[in-house]
């Protein structure tokens, strides 16, 4: 076989990464083992809780409470169930007071108050057969699920008369965060015997298909160690596990697969391993490199905001990312080293080969025909490029219309499935109870004020719109708070405009709001307030990231443009989903008719940054082919012809990877790993495959200009696949030269 383009021998990086392969791969495996240790107990010092802003006025107003009335913040609940008599027959009441005693008397636990004690009409059911004891577990997070794993289950379960049920704001983060462990271990046996079966089919080879998964699992380990380490300085949320499964596996996967994909190519033109290693770091290992950081750039964007559930998303997604792009670019050439043309071992399609060549006469690989598929694909939009842009645009805008309708909420019991003990006690409450149990607003007062100045204070709170009662105030020094129960549901549309109302109501003393709508007003606002800071810095970031690749104007302002229209579909999927309840049944979950505040800003910062992986590696392709011959219509068909099929390979099983995520018990986990399922799906099969070529078509040679200074910079500073120069002056468009060898890691 005739070499054409022979790169020079192994040098500078490649040196470095394979000097000592079987040393850098036992130093990588004693790495990993260390991992697993530093992070084995990562998921017990995780918290369930984070979407709070912690500067917020009802944030202030929680603790101080906390502080100065600690029986007036009950956080664990016994729904006392009397069955078809009453709770105040006398066995039922006798039982619940011993009950009552015995929660008293327990350790870690103060504030205990009962129904029966104080005779409060929101502490019993409207038909009289239910009834609460209330009570407080003291602590930080680690001591206060120590008590409840040592109290809740001598406590549940039928006494005498009664059935009692665990519940309360306690047990419904203690039943989330072992509901996501199990769903998380369960997600792993589903998505790693799944994804090992989806790499064989794209790889055809066993060994090369082990390859992607062993570079995802020490991404994953690496990130638990972190995250483990994290805790001991800062609060990360339980849901970041999951952001670490899925991207660990995901991105890992995509890396190890451009990776291995272009080192087997080299390979085939008789190069030998240290050679093949040389070039494929050359060229797609540049292009793995600048897409891990385009992922990071967007995860970044989350730590401008206050709530510490989105910053333990940027932790982990940071981490993982890194870490799956050093797996890539240090472990794995290693590997790739030993195994030279072993890495081809244990080929299934050859006998498919064999057989469909015997059958038809045909030489030709699958690859071949695969890319020569997207080729035409391409070919074809590019002909009718008006009409696949406009169909696919107003198509894309259609599937997101019902993200208007969005309605904003907090993240309650109902993230728990139905039969979930914590959320069966709140929903009776919802149901059962008179006005709104646990949707009250506590008003805190602070400094000095005499009764009547409480009482006028009072007055003007219960004259306020959609105010069902006030209760209180309790006194204790210069403290004291208020209870305001609205009409309406605990954070609907009314209850946030109570916050308002109050929080501009008069008073002689100063007042702060809290209660779960002011909590969720609070986080509103601090998304609003962060929103505009996070946006610039992902755009502006990823402008000049892709600039600095492409070297084009144009282009950095499409990538943008078409990434976030690659999201419309699975924003309007979470509201008709959701919020509102379609497939509710199918997919087995409670829809609370709202979405959780933070989500949706989780998702398009993970999304968006999954959508840029995509880009960079189709991007950089259709560059390095335009640098050659300066046919740009020809180049975009080449690009989509060489990594269409790779791209949507390796988004297929990114989104299974998510999908198994989804399977989750917790609403917003299914919504996370769904929606993002969805919207990677969208970009690789309607972005990549219709749009890009459909706008790159229409806007021509034009979409290379950048201005004199901008394309001295790029020459400078840019960042290219392979090493051909721009072509100065291009000629004529003509079609690629089929003979030469491609130096992307697609091809």
């Amino acid at each position: 076989m005739t070499e054409v383009n022979r790169p020079p021998r192994p040098g500078g990086w490649t040196r470095f990464v394979t000097a000592r392969p079987r040393l850098s791969l036992l130093v990588a495996l004693v790495l990993t083992a260390l991992a697993v240790v530093a992070g084995s107990d990562v998921a017990d010092r995780l918290g369930s809780g984070g979407w709070e802003d912690p500067a917020a006025q009802s944030t202030y107003a929680t603790k101080a409470l906390e502080r100065e009335f600690p029986d007036s913040q009950p956080n664990f609940l016994l729904l006392v169930d009397a069955g078809e008599t009453s709770v105040d027959a006398p066995a039922a009441a006798a039982e619940a007071k011993q009950l009552t005693e015995r929660l008293t008397a327990e350790k870690g636990v103060t504030g205990v108050g009962s129904y029966w004690l104080t005779g409060a009409p929101t502490l019993r059911s409207e038909d009289g057969t239910e009834a609460l004891i209330a009570a407080r577990l003291t602590g930080d997070d680690t001591a206060v699920n120590k008590t409840l794993d040592r109290i809740a289950p001598e406590l549940r379960g039928t006494h005498g008369p009664v059935e009692v049920k665990v519940g309360g704001i306690l047990a419904v983060r203690h039943e989330m965060q072992t509901t996501i462990q199990e769903d998380l271990l369960r997600a792993e046996m589903i998505a790693l015997p799944v994804t090992l079966v989806l790499l064989v089919m794209v790889f055809g080879s066993a060994v090369a298909a082990l390859l992607p998964l062993g570079v995802g699992i020490v991404a994953i380990l690496g990130t638990n160690a972190i995250l483990r380490g994290l805790t001991e300085v800062t609060d990360v949320s339980v849901f970041a596990l999951n952001l670490t499964t899925a991207m660990g596996l995901g991105l890992a996967i995509d890396y190890a697969l451009f990776i291995v994909r272009r080192f087997r190519e080299e390979l085939s033109t008789g190069a030998d391993s240290l050679t093949a290693v040389a070039t494929t770091l050359r060229t797609a290992g540049r292009t793995v490199l600048f897409s891990a950081l385009t992922v990071a750039v967007s995860l970044a964007a989350m730590m401008v905001f206050p709530q510490y559930f989105l910053k333990s998303f940027a932790y982990a997604g940071i981490a993982v990312v890194l870490l799956a792009a050093a797996a890539a670019l240090i472990l794995l050439p290693a590997a790739l080293v030993l195994l030279g043309d072993r890495v081809n071992a244990l080929d299934l399609r050859k006998l498919f080969k064999r057989r469909r060549k015997a059958e038809t006469g045909s030489g030709d690989s699958p690859a071949a025909e695969e890319g020569a598929a997207w080729g035409r694909t391409a070919a074809l939009v590019m002909r009718r490029a008006p009409y696949f842009a406009v169909a696919t645009t107003a198509g894309l805008l259609l599937l997101g219309l019902p993200f208007l309708g969005v309605r904003f909420g907090t993240a309650d019991d109902r993230q728990l499935p139905s039969t979930a003990e914590s959320h069966v006690v709140q929903q009776h409450l919802r149901e059962g109870f008179p006005g709104t149990p646990g949707g009250g607003l506590a008003v805190l007062a602070e400094g000095k004020a005499t009764k009547a100045e409480y009482a006028a204070y009072k007055e003007r709170l219960a004259d306020l719109p959609e105010v069902l009662r006030v209760e209180g105030p309790l006194v204790e020094g210069d403290w004291a708070y208020f209870t305001v129960q609205p009409e309406g549901e605990a954070v609907d549309e009314g209850a946030q405009h109570l916050v308002e109302e109050i929080r501009a109501t008069d008073a002689p003393f100063d007042t702060s709001v809290t209660g779960t709508a002011a909590v969720l007003v609070d986080t509103k606002a601090a998304i609003g307030d962060g929103l505009p800071w996070a946006l610039s810095f992902i755009v502006i970031v990823t402008l000049i990231l892709v600039f600095l690749l492409t070297g084009s104007v144009l282009i950095p302002l499409q990538a943008v443009l078409l990434n976030a229209l690659s999201l419309t579909a699975m924003f309007g999927a979470l509201v008709w989903v959701f919020q509102d309840g379609h497939l509710s049944g199918l997919l087995a979950f409670t829809s609370p008719g709202s979405i959780e505040t933070t989500l949706p800003v989780l998702m398009f910062c993970v999304a968006f940054g999954l959508s840029m992986d995509y880009g960079v590696f189709l991007l950089s392709r259709i560059k390095e082919e335009y640098d050659h011959t300066g046919d740009h219509t020809a180049s975009v068909r080449f690009g989509l012809q060489r990594t269409g099929g790779l791209i949507t390979a390796a988004a297929v099983i990114l989104a299974v990877v998510m999908v198994a995520i989804g399977t989750s018990r917790v609403t917003n986990t299914k919504m996370l790993g769904l929606g993002i399922a969805l919207a990677v799906l969208m970009d690789a099969m309607v972005i990549r495959s219709l749009l890009v070529p459909a706008v790159m078509r229409l806007t021509g040679r034009a979409t290379w200009w950048a201005p004199a200074p901008l394309r001295r910079f790029h020459e400078r500073f840019g960042l290219s696949e392979g090493e051909t120069k721009p072509a100065t002056e291009p000629g004529p468009e003509t079609k690629p030269e089929p003979e030469r060898v491609s130096s992307h890691s697609g091809s």
